[in-house]
């Protein structure tokens, strides 16, 4: 007997995750939809793994474990690069950022705005703490 109700639901959350990809704007979104495709294809390796009799035993559980590693990698440079984008732009929407090469001043970090009595912020030496 094969087993069909894996097959189906792994190509549901992969079509779900595909739609997710192409129509979202929101970067973390994005983000959340690629990992919805890894788990499909986790969901197809463990599943093949226990239906096919293969030469290597556990080999799809092995490659889901891998597929996991690489998928935590990627959430975790994904979000340090959303983090950023967000702290440069103030907006995580993918339709914004520009893929072309900056200009020499586009990407420079805003000046910090002076309080309120005119005085700009000093900064603590090291070493000493602010309050």
């Amino acid at each position: 007997m094969r087993p069909v109700i894996p097959y189906v639901t792994a190509a549901l959350l992969f079509g779900l995750g595909a739609y997710g990809v192409l129509r979202r704007r929101n970067a973390v979104l994005v983000l959340m939809a690629v990992e919805l495709m890894l788990n499909a294809v986790n969901l197809v390796l463990v599943t093949a793994d226990t239906t096919v009799r293969a030469q290597l035993p556990h080999a799809g559980q092995v490659f889901a474990l891998f597929v996991i590693v690489l998928a935590a990698a990627e959430i975790g440079v994904g979000l340090a690069i959303v983090l950023q984008l967000y702290r440069l732009r103030a907006s995580v929407a993918v339709d914004e950022v520009p893929l072309t090469e900056p200009s020499a001043g586009s990407l420079t970090e805003r000046p910090a705005e002076s309080p309120p009595g005119g005085r700009p912020a000093r900064s603590a030496p090291a070493g000493e703490v602010t309050r």
